[in-house]
């Protein structure tokens, strides 16, 4: 039971550090994760419908890094994929992200992007610096676009008003002159052509020397086995006993409903094709439901079948039992946090890597390319090489 690398979290960041360690240094690791399965939030799984689903949510695969793209296109092919979604509220489906085409909605007539940049012009409201998510959004459209899509959606994701949280959280959403409806602008968008989860276990092929124990906490283990080096990739709170307080984080509770392909039929003049439910990947629900989205995720891996599986997200608060999916951005756990880095960054033979770990709200790419950097660092400090 001697090991080089004990890695707690098979996740995006554990697998690809457990893969390079083994692989390129030849590490004896033992990946220790608490679920049934490998791959973190971003598991993928067909459910009892047949229908290829995202289990912890929607996790939309984009980079602008040949790096990150190459280092995974080892495991897998793609399936490109444009993530496009719509907005519902007051009674109708929008273009979401605000582009033209909203703009367009809103008059019942064509319009061009001139006359959308005055009427921006004309609302936004003259802030300089923006300090929150609300002043962000009506510093870039006004009050008007802000209360139709931000204002309730915010509030129902993280439970508090927008201007509680950091601007980062709603500027992360582009707005738009043209008719650019895509969720997202990164130069490569994709999906793992067979899956994230066949992608994971070929990450896992790939790494000889590691041993995975699952439904595990790693605390369990510390006692009956011998480490140089841990890879942490969960919160960073819970590995210090909380001793500073508990970090906060929002969770989610995720509802699933199938449906037959002779229940699709009534909903063709919706969803504009046989075999969905919906119009898009996913659709918004910013004021009139409990429920932030609908995710129909089989507009975006392509799959083949005549039926298909919805699922509602509901924002819930955490706690005992619960999964942490997002660090809260605002400023007093920012400064909690800090407290808990300047701790871990006293540890000389503990990595702290990923979302938990860094309380930050990264992309799968980002995550991708920390676990990369993190092994840099590694490799350069046993090697002596760049």
């Amino acid at each position: 039971m001697n090991y080089d690398v004990l890695i707690v979290g098979a996740g995006f960041s554990g697998l690809v550090l457990a893969e390079r360690l083994s692989s390129q240094l030849g590490k004896r690791c033992l990946v220790v994760e608490q679920r049934d399965h490998i791959g973190g939030n971003a598991w993928d799984e067909y459910d009892d419908a047949g229908v290829l689903i995202h289990t912890y949510g929607p996790h939309y695969f984009r980079t602008n890094s040949p790096r990150i793209r190459e280092y995974l296109s080892q495991f897998t092919g793609w399936h490109p994929v444009d993530y496009r979604i719509l907005s519902h509220t007051e009674g109708r489906y929008w273009s979401f992200p605000i582009n033209l085409q909203t703009f367009e909605q809103m008059l019942g007539r064509p319009s061009t992007t001139e006359e959308w940049e005055k009427y921006l012009a004309a609302h936004r409201i003259a802030i300089s610096a923006p300090a929150n998510s609300e002043e962000v959004i009506i510093s870039q459209v006004g009050w008007e676009l802000y209360n139709r899509f931000f204002k309730g959606y915010t509030q129902k994701q993280w439970a508090c008003h927008p201007k509680e949280l950091d601007a980062s959280v709603c500027g992360r959403i582009p707005i738009r002159t043209n008719r650019d409806d895509r969720y997202l602008s990164d130069s490569f968008q994709a999906l793992p052509s067979g899956g994230y989860h066949r992608m994971f276990r070929k990450i896992l092929a790939a790494s000889p020397g590691v041993q995975v124990l699952l439904r595990t906490n790693y605390r369990e283990v510390l006692p009956h086995v011998s480490w140089k080096q841990m890879i942490y990739t969960g919160p960073i709170d819970e590995y210090f006993d909380c001793k500073l307080g508990a970090l906060p984080y929002r969770s989610l509770r995720f509802e699933r409903e199938s449906f037959s392909a002779e229940q699709l039929e009534s909903r063709i003049p919706i969803s504009g094709k046989r075999g969905f439910w919906q119009p898009a990947m996913q659709v918004n629900y910013p004021n009139e439901n409990d429920f932030t989205r609908i995710v129909e995720v089989k507009h975006a891996t392509g799959q083949s079948c005549d039926n298909t599986t919805i699922v509602r997200e509901y924002p819930q608060a955490f706690g005992p039992g619960k999964e942490a999916y997002y660090p809260i951005p605002a400023p007093a756990p920012r400064q909690l946090y800090a407290q808990y880095a300047e701790m871990a960054a006293t540890l000389q033979n503990v990595s702290f890597v990923g979302r938990l770990a860094t309380y930050q709200y990264y992309n799968m790419d980002q995550v991708v390319g920390m676990a990369l950097a993190e092994f840099d660092r590694i490799k350069k400090r046993e090697t002596g090489n760049q």
